[in-house]
């Protein structure tokens, strides 16, 4: 059975060495242009070169999203960039507007290119279209039943990528023009003002039916397919895609080593039902309420958020391991915790440790009750050696 590509993004150049550490196959980033999440802290060209080399370093692919729905204005520099991003020998980019193939094409610059899922793929004549013009993957709309999706795979003969975990638009994929007359920002170009999440008051006729403790929301519950893993697997998809440029490193590490997890234990056992421990470490990251999205192929109120706006953290990110020794670990503190605490440890390698914290040391070994200071440099007794980039988080009963 074929083993699908873990796809997750990076925001930064820190959170495309957690990810790809914790898992992940390849990653998918934007630059300081042409991105779509123009409020991520997004890569320099520098940046770009870095993240590359990492990943090709542990034999991992990046890709690089090129997917604004263009302007004019927005045309300065396209070529330009291309040319970098080939000359830097990114695995390929990810585009909406075929102003960017069109580029590539004319000026013969050798690079890959994927269409974004911007573009709502949902048909076999579409997938077909594209790669005639020479895409090497196709991102699905992820508007897609997994009926359609066995019915795609079976009828085309191109890579085909989907989305498997993190937030939903409440529109075809980002086809929304909430935020361009709300905010003036222009959400296919990159500044989505995430309308659909804001408190509305709602009216019938003159009479409002809202009130502040129950205001009206429009959003789509976040995606998790974690327990349809090895249907989608079994269909032969090639690229399974995490969403989340804007998430913390700890939430990539949590969903990335948690998605590596279930991939492999199916493709290593044929276990297709998912273990309650990589649900569990799933829900340790913050999110919103989660569903099927359009998976089972029906479209019903309990994929939305309507008046609800809830997040379910169950476990806070305390500390991110700089250094272990087998005797201490050097530890940069995130979130205010004490002695007496009960914490876990988890790691790029599968390290797993839970264990009572009972004493806290400051970066000059002095004994303290509490870490109280964000990014404070401090120390805890292990006896055991660790992965760098190990994190720790509270256990909140």
């Amino acid at each position: 059975m074929k083993k699908p590509e873990l796809l997750a993004p990076a925001g930064d150049l820190n959170k495309l060495k957690i990810a790809l550490l914790y898992g992940a196959d390849a990653v998918y980033i934007g630059g300081k242009q042409f991105s779509l999440r123009s409020a991520a802290s997004n890569f320099s060209l520098e940046d770009i070169k870095e993240g590359v080399l990492f990943a090709h370093y542990y034999s991992k692919k990046v890709y690089v999203v090129v997917n604004i729905i263009f302007h004019n204005d927005n045309l300065v520099g396209l070529k330009e960039y291309l040319d970098e991003l080939s000359e830097i020998r990114v695995d390929g980019i990810i585009c909406a507007d075929m102003v960017v193939v069109d580029t590539i094409k004319k000026y013969h610059i050798n690079l890959n290119y994927h269409i974004s899922t911007q573009q709502s793929i949902t048909n076999s004549y579409a997938i077909k279209f594209y790669k005639n013009l020479g895409a090497s993957r196709v991102v699905l709309a992820r508007e897609i039943s997994f009926d359609q999706l066995k019915e795609l795979k079976e009828n085309t003969d191109i890579e085909l990528e989907y989305f498997v975990h993190g937030a939903m638009c409440v529109a075809y994929s980002g086809r929304c023009m909430l935020s361009n007359y709300y905010s003036k920002r222009d959400s296919n170009r990159g500044g989505c003002s995430q309308s659909c999440r804001w408190n509305y008051q709602l009216f019938n006729d003159d009479n409002e039916i809202s009130n502040k403790d129950n205001y009206f929301t429009m959003s789509s519950k976040d995606l998790n397919l974690a327990s349809y893993l090895y249907l989608l697997i079994a269909s032969g998809i090639d690229s399974l895609k995490i969403e989340g440029r804007m998430k913390s490193i700890y939430y990539l590490a949590t969903v990335v080593s948690s998605y590596r997890n279930i991939i492999d234990e199916y493709l290593a056992n044929g276990i297709e039902q998912v273990r309650d421990f990589n649900i569990d470490n799933l829900n340790k990251a913050a999110n919103r309420a989660t569903g099927n999205g359009f998976i089972d192929g029906y479209h019903y109120e309990d994929i939305q958020l309507y008046n609800n706006r809830e997040e379910h953290p169950t476990k806070e990110f305390i500390g991110l391991v700089l250094d272990s020794d087998g005797e201490y670990l050097k530890i940069e503190q995130r979130n205010n915790f004490k002695v007496n605490d009960d914490v876990e440890l988890f790691g790029p390698n599968k390290e797993f440790y839970s264990f009572k914290v009972m004493e806290i040391f400051d970066e000059n070994k002095n004994s303290i009750e509490v870490a109280p200071h964000p990014q404070q440099i401090i120390y805890l007794k292990f006896d055991k050696k660790v992965s760098p980039y190990s994190m720790l988080r509270k256990v909140i009963s």
